[in-house]
């Protein structure tokens, strides 16, 4: 078993910044590959970005590269989410999770029928 707590979110102006954070427990830290993904009012859940276990891979989505970093740290089994450069189409709630199976290609860490545990979402609105 593995719990996330994500916390973070809020309200922010275009252009903004904010820092979201997934603290993991139940398990191992080190054995998860973990990714971050969002969900907006009537859309499908989507992939923002994700890292493998050691970290030395991440990916991101290509809405939010160059703009988005995730980084974990192991001693405090959290990762983080900063974005920077918000923008009104990245309101969404944004849901940490964790993948138990090791993964390290884009296309097996972006689906989220890779991961076996997930958060309750933390909300972060962009106003224009």
């Amino acid at each position: 078993q593995v719990q996330l707590v994500e916390s973070g979110g809020g309200l922010v102006q275009a252009g903004g910044s904010l820092r979201l954070s997934c603290a993991a427990s139940g398990r191992t830290f080190s054995s998860c590959g973990m990714g971050w993904f969002r969900q907006a009012p009537g859309k499908e859940r989507e992939f923002v970005a994700a890292v493998t276990r050691s970290g030395s891979n991440t990916y991101y989505a290509d809405s939010v590269k160059g703009r988005f970093t995730l980084s974990r740290d192991g001693a405090k089994s959290t990762v983080y989410l900063q974005m920077n450069g918000l923008r009104p189409e990245d309101t969404a709630v944004y849901y940490c999770a964790a993948d138990l199976n090791y993964r390290a290609t884009y296309y097996s860490t972006s689906r989220p029928s890779s991961y076996d545990y997930w958060g309750q979402g933390t909300q972060v609105t962009v106003s224009s």
